[in-house]
């Protein structure tokens, strides 16, 4: 599924069971040991998934391990970034040649909980979130405003290693063919913070949902 939404030159495995038969390296299952049994599923499926990408690109197995945030430690050259939720994991990385930096997120395809719309959208996010849904029934625009903006901050954080609220990215949407029939898509990300990257404050994405998912993708070409 998050295929659909990768550029070429990026490499992906996902799944939608839990691949708990696989095996960690000695430093994973350190790290994981005390960790109850959601997190562990979560844990060995995601770097499951990042080994098979990573092989795609002809890299050796290697512990992924959890850095500053929890964001992933890549080995040298190579840039990713994983997601997982009830349902679906993945994992998508590149060489550092061909992206810059990659942020991706799945979401169950449901209705935010009550007031987190409010606190992660401006009021302009909001009311384009709401005329959204009544355009194109079947999508959860507020989880995939949601979904957007965690793909825009797994891009980020990599190059900068700062953290990034809410309210310092506004999504727009790009107005599909036909809003009521559109499974994918895309939109842009304004940063209100200074991103060292060619583009600037602006960085793309794509959407898609499929099958009681949502997926985001960021991916920003090389400097």
């Amino acid at each position: 599924m998050i295929g659909e939404i990768l550029p070429p030159g990026v490499q992906y495995a996902d799944s939608r069971t839990d691949l708990t038969h696989e095996p960690l390296h000695p430093d994973e299952e350190r790290h994981i040991a005390l960790s109850v049994a959601t997190r562990r599923r979560e844990f060995t499926t995601t770097r499951t998934c990042a080994r098979r990408a990573l092989s795609r690109l002809g890299v050796p197995s290697v512990p992924i391990l959890p850095g500053p945030r929890g964001a992933p430690r890549w080995p040298a050259g190579i840039v990713g970034s994983m997601t997982h939720c009830v349902g679906y994991r993945a994992a998508a990385v590149a060489h550092a040649a061909d992206a810059l930096t990659i942020g991706i997120d799945a979401e169950p395809n449901e209705p935010l909980p009550d007031g987190v719309l409010e606190a992660i959208a401006s009021p302009q996010e909001a009311a384009t979130v709401h005329a959204l849904g009544r355009a194109r029934t079947g999508v959860c625009w507020d989880r995939l405003l949601f979904s957007a903006k965690e793909s825009v901050y797994k891009a980020w954080f990599p190059l900068t290693a700062r953290f990034l609220t809410f309210e310092d990215a506004t999504v727009t949407w790009d107005a599909p063919s036909d809003a009521r029939q559109a499974t994918t898509g895309t939109f842009h990300a304004e940063l209100l913070v200074e991103g060292p990257w060619p583009t600037g404050r602006r960085l793309p994405g794509r959407w898609t949902v499929h099958g009681g998912l949502l997926c985001t993708s960021v991916v920003l070409p090389p400097l």
